[in-house]
């Protein structure tokens, strides 16, 4: 499972962003956003770098005014983390690799008052974006964004807006990117902060696991940035799997 699910982490990299094949290393770079998680390397499965691969990859990044970083699946590359140490790097986290099986998916209750749609209309995808940026205080999106959304969207990528029933006012949203292998990410899950605390968020992971299998994804997997998100998704089904080790140097 965590092979497969690198695997598309590698691909879904190389369709996002650009990318440098630095020794055994796969570096991704945003043209256009510095976010380091939009910037980052993956290590092949058993790499043995060595110090010149990594002092490689480090000019790499800072030449381009980004962070070294990588994210990848610890268990996958053991002789990594030690090497990127020795080259100065600092764990930043290392956070639960979770997935969803078919059948074992658990049907979380849309709040009173909210419904779920899948956006389609300009007014809805830029509303799906908006309450994201929002959601992890990003700036409002611009047309780049909208159309990148509507790109993943045609391409195979599932995106689900909460809103409220009454008004259409969006309350929350996240996405499944582009499947690959008939795997999938669910990522980008935010909820405006007047609307926390009230099952959103579990809402929309239900349903983006339910049109993932709907479109015949068989692995929808996410990454649970602290234990109250872990705690959500296992209500939704989903079970650890792995851990991503986040590991990073500042830049100079």
């Amino acid at each position: 499972m965590e092979s497969r699910i690198q695997s598309y982490l590698r691909v879904a990299a190389s369709h996002q962003r650009d990318t440098e094949r630095i020794g055994s290393f796969l570096a991704s770079f945003s043209r256009s956003n510095a976010n380091p998680f939009l910037n980052y390397a993956i290590p092949d499965d058993n790499a043995t770098p060595s110090l010149a691969d990594v002092i490689a990859l480090i000019a790499a990044y800072e030449k381009r005014s980004r962070k070294p970083r990588l994210e990848y699946v610890a268990q996958l590359a053991p002789a990594v983390e030690g090497v990127l140490m020795d080259a100065g790097f600092h764990v930043e986290g290392r956070l639960p690799l979770m997935a969803c099986a078919p059948g074992s998916e658990q049907g979380l209750p849309v709040p009173p008052g909210i419904e779920l749609i899948l956006p389609a209309s300009d007014a809805d995808l830029l509303a799906t974006v908006a309450v994201q940026n929002e959601a992890y205080s990003a700036p409002p999106p611009d047309s780049a964004a909208i159309a990148q959304l509507q790109h993943s969207l045609e391409a195979g990528g599932i995106a689900v807006l909460a809103r409220m029933k009454a008004t259409r006012e969006p309350v929350g949203a996240g996405v499944c990117t582009v499947p690959y292998h008939q795997t999938t990410e669910i990522a980008g899950i935010g909820v405006r902060a007047a609307f926390r605390r009230r099952g959103v968020a579990g809402a929309i992971t239900t349903r983006l696991v339910q049109e993932a299998f709907t479109a015949n994804i068989s692995v929808p997997f996410l990454m649970a940035a602290h234990e109250a998100e872990e705690r959500l998704y296992a209500r939704a089904g989903f079970a650890v799997v792995g851990k991503i080790l986040h590991i990073s140097r500042p830049l100079p």
